[in-house]
């Protein structure tokens, strides 16, 4: 597990799409896993500028999404197909063929989910997953005790993370209390996986996911078994890891080859 330090969340999101960059030009016909909320965000913009200016292509690109809501039509506003529209899919040449996002409408969510993993499979697995991470380690919607072998399935929400999750409805909704979500196991079986943290809130997940045990208590401490994840934190984000200074000194001193700038 890679652990790179930044001053700002600008940076971070910079750093981020400068590897999702790399990944597109080594390999064009790439398979991402994309993730939502407003970690990302910024990531998305700074993936778009580079779009714009012909830096990088998305049109042999294949995209699946981690997660999203179950009850929700794609055309709902706070689903996250709607959300991946608005603020990626809109403004880049992806073919929309290439995108595949969970259905929350499936009439057999048990099947669905299991063509979904079909689906990752026949696309010759993901390349290059993006992750966000909850204040309390969850990934994707993995709540903790969740499975760290888990596949693609249908979760239940903890109150923590609808109350997290309530600014994106309108006042009068209520968050749903499930969701489809690639499972631990899937997550764990992209090549590289691409985890963005900012702020004080996400400080205790951060420590908790690199420096504690691997438990399902903290689902994205899974990561720690993974050949090739790269957190990217900004400095409130990295402020309870106690080897921070180790971290910041490992990624100074890359070899030239090993950089990403």
């Amino acid at each position: 597990m890679e652990i790179i330090i930044v001053d700002t969340e600008a940076q971070a999101s910079h750093l981020g799409a400068k590897i999702v960059a790399q990944q597109l030009m080594k390999k064009p016909d790439s398979v991402l896993g994309l993730a939502t909320g407003s970690t990302p965000l910024a990531l998305y913009n700074q993936l778009i500028g580079l779009y714009t200016q012909k830096q990088i292509d998305f049109s042999r690109t294949t995209s699946f999404n981690l997660d999203e809501y179950v009850g929700l039509a794609p055309s709902h506003p706070s689903s996250y197909n709607s959300y991946m529209w608005k603020n990626f899919f809109n403004h880049i040449n992806i073919r929309p063929h290439r995108i595949h996002l969970p259905d929350g409408l499936a009439p057999d969510i048990a099947e669905h989910c299991r063509q979904y993993e079909g689906a990752i499979k026949a696309a010759g697995g993901i390349d290059l997953q993006v992750l966000g991470i909850g204040a309390d380690g969850h990934i994707g919607f993995n709540e903790p005790t969740s499975s760290l072998a888990s596949r693609t399935r249908i979760k239940t929400l903890t109150l923590q993370t609808r109350h997290d999750n309530a600014p994106n409805f309108d006042l009068n909704e209520q968050v749903p209390h499930h969701v489809i979500t690639m499972g631990v196991g899937t997550i764990l079986e992209s090549r590289i996986c691409l985890m963005l943290a900012f702020g004080t809130s996400k400080a205790q997940a951060i420590r908790d996911m690199v420096e504690g045990p691997i438990s399902s208590s903290v689902p994205a401490s899974a990561l720690q078994m993974h050949p090739h994840t790269i957190v990217i934190v900004d400095e409130t984000a990295a402020s309870a890891l106690s080897r921070r200074d180790y971290y910041r000194w490992v990624y100074d001193n890359k070899p030239k080859w090993q950089q990403y700038e």
